[in-house]
């Protein structure tokens, strides 16, 4: 697009009051010139700039400043003082003008993905629609609830969007809150597949954190991008204060289902996180727990406003805040193919109980559970079941329990109310005093079976067993090594244990052993606390049920530790079934075979199995089973019926419809295959496009290379740098301003890695992935020796950096190229009230007032490239030049005030039907009316507002010696 001006006046480009400090502009602040690296508005305080030092004194330090605590001037244009570029090609020229173009953050009206196509995971569009749906601006801010199946890959999901907030400059201050047990796993994930780094925080690092930071200073202001246990955060009492006065780019809770219960800790946290951030990324697998109400709570986190009535809705009321996909939706089976082995059958294992085991089901048949006809001896109706769901985990398990119920009844002092139960507990306990594992069919069944899978001292084969009573678990650690043949020290080694009761710090350490290859555990005997995230599947395809937990969504989430995306093998699953002759016992056949069956039956019919019953909370499925099993119904029975009641409930039927039965339809915008329909939703078949992002070299590696050669001329000496031109290999030591930088980085893999001394980078993908099998197959690291450089790396945006610095204050450099009269190369950034660019335009500026915003092109008809040469002549001096800025910067800002309606177009029609919703939104509350106006506000304030900032970068010139060329014209 090119505008002729007629006539043009200076006017002043830098509007006054208003705190517009773009990235990579220079500012004068306390005598001293910094880079602008970002720049948000606060509440109270004006605008918040996060700069870098240029000038002498403070150069290559980090600081923040304040536009209500400090004056911050951003360098008049206007006055912008042009240098000759003496370097070879230009290079100095094409590397700043590079830099800025990176360090410029993406506008808002820039709806597609910029950088999907650059990290270390496989090309699937389907992983890439949450990251499209969050920026498609349906919703005022980027919130979603990503609630895909387990085992799709959510947390590169999840890192896939926080990488392109980050390039829009919306993910500067980042805060993921997970379970404690995969805390490690999530920051490992999200610095080896994007170079996104997490501070790992737990109680003791805010401690140490709070001794090191003057008194009264918010410890969770110490690092920008933190990943801190929800176990750790909801003690509400400790952190609360904090929490509150601090305001957050980005905030993601994984396994947001425990946020539901009004009232909990982890409710109460999520309520204080929610208004304090800008995204808001919620990801569980099972979000729902069959209450709509509950369920509305979830979604009022994103937009408070989704749901008019929280007990009547349907799932198009929400569609622009939630994204749910299972294996066999079509997409995702398509995209899969090849890469996510199918899943074997749950196979059950019958073990004929022995003679041991068979007096103790006759006790409980004839004592606990007579049927029908029959009257327990317990009092508490529930209780029988409990003791039978500890004998069928082991007679260790049965024995804590019998133990456990004896200490209550004899705490209540009542003799006669007691009697006749705590007589019938002292003769189980009799009965399983004496059993060892030789009295154990299971036990048996489970070392035949373990042998048979190849798990022995020469054997490389691991399983994971799987028992829902930590007393199983311990018992099966001291058993279990010396049957599988393990001697000394390899009997300690070859068997973990993981439960609920272990420290974060254990409980990551278990997992993370488990994940290398080189490791000496074979048996990781686990509880459920394994059952929601845990990634299991790198070196293990083979998982037994020592007990069935009385749960199908139980079942599913215990079989997707190893049946998710990167499986390479058929996942297999076994279940041990202890099976017994005595008339009317309850043993494995009646409840764990049926429900390892139905929930075979549902994986492969529908992709998931938590809408069977209707109930979609793991407990809430046991505890209706064991009630159904008390009136008389059998396991079908149950499950069928509570299906058909849920069908029944109108005020759930038409949302769950929706959100559970058609899951594997692509979702919205797979009707025609559109990945962006014309509501931007952002979730069809398509893989969706990239955005149009302005690069004056073809490469981030061409980029760094050049900026490595013109601010380290001497590397080979000053950074001790090693290239390896075959591998892509770049080797070097960090200087000073490097390794402060590195503080941002998994202290654990700076430390592991020896990073302060040397680092490792590459472009070169199979390279990186090597490195990071390499480590998964470690037992000294699971944190790769070499990391992919990609747009996000910190020595990316280091050396991005001190090419900025490289060029003087209010400086531009002077280009010899081939245009027919001297063009300046000017930016124009509009921005909305809240700071944040919503239109960024690169222009050319004739002399004669002509506009062209296609700079790029602009650069390249001019022949700036790499191989031009540089002639070392203008055609005329700097002084003359300078006196044209002003003009040319009036000539560019009436360019932009023509076209903004047009460029504000896209963004104002998502806004304006946001607002159109808002207005049919109505709470009889007081506090529902503050909400509506707290989010009209809020749309209003991401409107293009003000003029726009405007900043010279460089100057085109004729060569006075080329061929004369006539001027360009409209």
């Amino acid at each position: 697009m090119t505008a002729q001006q007629s006539s043009t006046a200076p006017v002043d480009p830098c509007p006054d009051g208003e705190d517009q400090f773009p990235a990579g502009a220079q500012v004068f602040v306390r005598d001293e010139v910094w880079l602008v690296r970002n720049s948000v508005r606060t509440e109270h305080d004006g605008a918040k700039v996060d700069v870098v030092g240029v000038s002498d004194f403070v150069r290559d330090q980090e600081a923040v400043f304040f536009t209500g605590l400090d004056t911050i001037e951003l360098i008049d244009p206007r006055r912008t003082k042009l240098v000759r570029d003496e370097s070879s090609n230009f290079r100095r020229s094409r590397l700043f003008l590079e830099a800025v173009l990176r360090k410029t953050a993406l506008p808002q009206s820039e709806r597609r993905l910029a950088l999907a196509d650059s990290f270390l995971l496989d090309s699937l569009p389907y992983q890439r629609r949450p990251a499209e749906l969050a920026l498609s601006g349906r919703n005022l801010r980027p919130r979603l609830l990503i609630a895909d199946v387990v085992g799709l890959g959510k947390t590169l999901e999840i890192g896939l969007t926080l990488a392109e907030l980050i390039r829009r400059g919306r993910g500067e201050r980042i805060l993921v809150v997970t379970p404690q047990h995969v805390l490690e796993q999530f920051q490992h994930e999200l610095w080896t597949r994007f170079a996104i780094p997490l501070v790992r925080l737990d109680s003791v690092g805010i401690e140490r954190i709070q001794r090191e930071i003057p008194a009264g200073r918010n410890p969770f202001t110490y690092f920008k991008r933190v990943i801190v246990s929800i176990d750790t955060l909801k003690n509400t009492d400790q952190y609360k204060h904090h929490l509150e006065r601090i305001n957050w780019d980005a905030v993601v809770i994984d396994e947001s289902h425990n946020l539901i219960n009004r009232g909990s800790l982890r409710n109460q946290l999520a309520q204080i996180l929610a208004p304090r951030t800008d995204a808001l990324i919620l990801a569980s697998a099972t979000p729902h727990n069959g209450d709509a109400k509950s369920f509305a709570e979830l979604i009022g986190l994103l937009d408070p406003a989704a749901i008019r009535d929280p007990e009547h809705y349907r799932a198009e009321d929400i569609e622009h805040l939630f994204i749910r996909r299972t294996k066999i939706s079509p997409e995702v089976r398509e995209q899969m193919k090849g890469q996510w082995a199918d899943r074997g059958p749950s196979q059950s294992v019958r073990c004929a109980a022995t003679p041991a085991e068979e007096k103790i089901f006759e006790e409980l048949a004839a004592v606990w559970l007579p049927g029908e006809n029959g009257t327990s001896v317990s009092g508490v109706p529930l209780f029988p079941y409990t003791l039978l769901k500890s004998f069928l985990s082991s007679h260790a398990a049965l024995k804590a329990t019998v133990t456990a119920r004896i200490k209550t009844l004899e705490k209540k002092d009542e003799p006669t109310a007691t009697r006749a139960e705590l007589a019938a507990l002292r003769t189980l306990q009799e009965l399983v005093e004496p059993l060892t594992e030789a009295d154990s069919a299971k036990f048996a069944a489970l070392v035949e079976q373990l042998k048979a899978i190849g798990v022995g001292p020469k054997s490389d084969a691991r399983v994971v067993v799987f028992s829902e009573r930590v007393q199983t678990l311990e018992w099966l650690r001291t058993v279990l090594p010396a049957a599988l043949g393990f001697r000394g020290r390899a009997a300690e080694e070859s068997t973990r244990v993981m439960h609920g009761g272990l420290s974060d710090e254990q409980q990551m350490q278990c997992v993370e052993d488990f994940g290398l290859a080189d490791a000496p555990v074979r048996v990781l005997l686990t509880g459920d606390v394994a059952s929601e995230g845990v990634n299991l599947h790198r070196q293990c395809h083979q998982l037994i049920h020592y007990d069935v937990p009385w749960s199908l969504i139980r079942i599913e989430q215990r079989n997707g530790r190893i049946d998710r995306y990167g499986q390479a093998h058929q996942p297999q699953f076994r279940a041990l079934i202890l099976t017994s002759e005595v008339e009317g016992a309850k043993d494995d056949t009646v409840v764990a075979e049926r429900l390892l069956d139905r929930e075979d039956q549902a994986h492969r019919a529908l992709g998931t199995a938590e809408a069977v019953t209707g109930l979609y909370r793991a407990e809430a499925e046991e505890k209706s089973l064991i009630q159904d099993l008390l009136r008389g119904r059998t396991v079908d029975e149950s499950l069928d019926a509570h299906r058909a009641e849920a069908e029944a409930d109108a005020a759930m039927d038409d949302f769950l419809a929706d959100f559970f039965g058609s899951v594997g339809d692509g979702g919205p915008g797979a009707e025609n295959g559109d990945p962006q329909d014309a509501e931007g939703k952002g979730a069809g078949t398509s893989a969706p496009g990239n955005a149009a992002v302005p690069r004056l070299f073809t490469s981030t590696a061409e980029f760094l290379d050049e900026a490595l050669s013109e601010v380290f001329p001497d590397a080979t000496t000053s950074l001790d740098l090693h290239r390896d031109s075959e591998s892509g290999l770049l080797s070097f030591r960090p200087p000073t301003d490097l390794v402060h930088r590195l503080k941002a980085l998994p202290l654990d893999y700076v430390r592991e890695q020896r990073l302060r001394e040397r680092l490792l980078v590459t472009f070169n993908r199979r390279l990186a992935e090597h490195s990071l099998k390499r480590a998964r197959e470690s037992s000294t690291s699971s944190w790769p020796e070499i990391s992919l450089l990609t747009d996000l790396h910190p020595v990316v945006e280091w050396l991005t950096d001190k090419v900025l610095v490289r060029l003087g204050r209010q400086e531009a450099l002077i280009i010899t190229a081939d245009v027919p009269e001297p063009t300046y190369l000017v930016q124009g950034v509009y921005s909305n009230a809240l700071g944040r660019p919503t239109v960024v335009k690169w222009m050319g500026v004739t002399r004669g007032g002509t506009v062209e915003d296609d700079m790029v092109g602009l650069l390249n008809r001019s022949g700036v490239g790499p191989t031009m040469a540089n002639p070392m002549r203008h055609s005329e001096p700097a002084t003359a030049l300078e006196a044209g800025i002003p003009y040319a910067l009036a000539a560019a800002e009436q360019f932009l005030d023509r076209h903004r309606d047009a460029w504000d177009e896209p963004l104002r029609k998502p806004i304006d039907d946001y607002k159109a919703r808002l207005g049919d939104w109505e709470q009889p509350t007081l506090a529902g009316e503050r909400t509506k106006k707290s989010l009209a506000s809020l749309a209003d304030s991401l409107l293009t507002t003000g003029r726009p900032l405007m900043r010279v970068l460089a100057v085109l010139v004729p060569d006075p010696e080329a061929p004369a060329r006539p001027p360009s014209t409209a």
